[in-house]
């Protein structure tokens, strides 16, 4: 399935990746909770980040390595979009057009974060020269399966990965996706952002890609 995936997406024409200053894995979450309408607002979310001046020059200046995972339960773990470097805005463009396309890899089943985690943490074995790594998980529940999230944060830290998260809620005043991945899942260096529903994604994407990619001045 991986394989037919990976010819869907067009990853296999991505690039090699030689040194560089970041390597960052888009962990998305495709389990039962998110239906057909919450799945494009995050396709549509990932295209429309990148595709924010700020974010695309901040990916071509560092010639950051990018890769999509989509995660549900325990088994179910996909490389949708495999590493590719961003060395001009047309491999930006080129990287989000695919990124807007993508098929969903599972459907209907549990959310195994921890699990998400060990694979999105695998796939730096392929980027070794890349100075900084870092996971960018996006959910909207906490861990029902697997039951591994602690132990994939050790195992990130001990790695020198950062976890951080995008925490997807319900609308109104409760936090508990917030909460949830604050105490469990990102790691000492890492930061939580609160996107109140999926509509408010694409946004909440690009603030955190900015934050992320953007050195400060001064």
């Amino acid at each position: 399935m991986l394989r037919a995936l990976m010819a869907l997406t067009g990853s296999a024409l991505a690039t090699p990746c030689a040194s560089c200053e970041t390597a960052l894995v888009l962990s998305v979450d495709v389990s039962g909770s998110i239906d057909a309408g919450d799945y494009i607002f995050q396709t549509e979310g990932i295209a429309a980040a990148l595709a924010d001046p700020t974010v695309a020059e901040a990916l071509v200046k560092d010639e950051v390595a990018l890769a999509v995972v989509q995660w549900s339960g325990t088994e179910d773990q996909a490389l949708v979009m495999d590493w590719q470097q961003m060395l001009s805005p047309q491999d930006v463009a080129d990287f989000a057009a695919r990124a807007l396309a993508l098929p969903r890899a599972f459907n209907a089943s549990d959310t195994a974060v921890g699990e998400g985690l060990r694979f999105a943490i695998a796939q730096f074995a392929a980027v070794p020269d890349c100075r900084r790594k870092v996971i960018d998980v996006s959910g909207d529940g906490q861990e029902n399966a697997g039951f591994s999230d602690a132990k994939a944060r050790g195992e990130a830290i001990k790695a020198g990965i950062i976890i951080n998260a995008i925490a997807i809620e319900e609308q109104g005043p409760a936090s508990p996706i917030t909460n949830y991945y604050q105490h469990w899942v990102i790691t000492p260096d890492g930061f939580v952002f609160t996107a109140h529903g999926l509509q408010d994604y694409a946004e909440t994407l690009r603030l955190k890609l900015q934050r992320e990619l953007v050195k400060p001045i001064g």
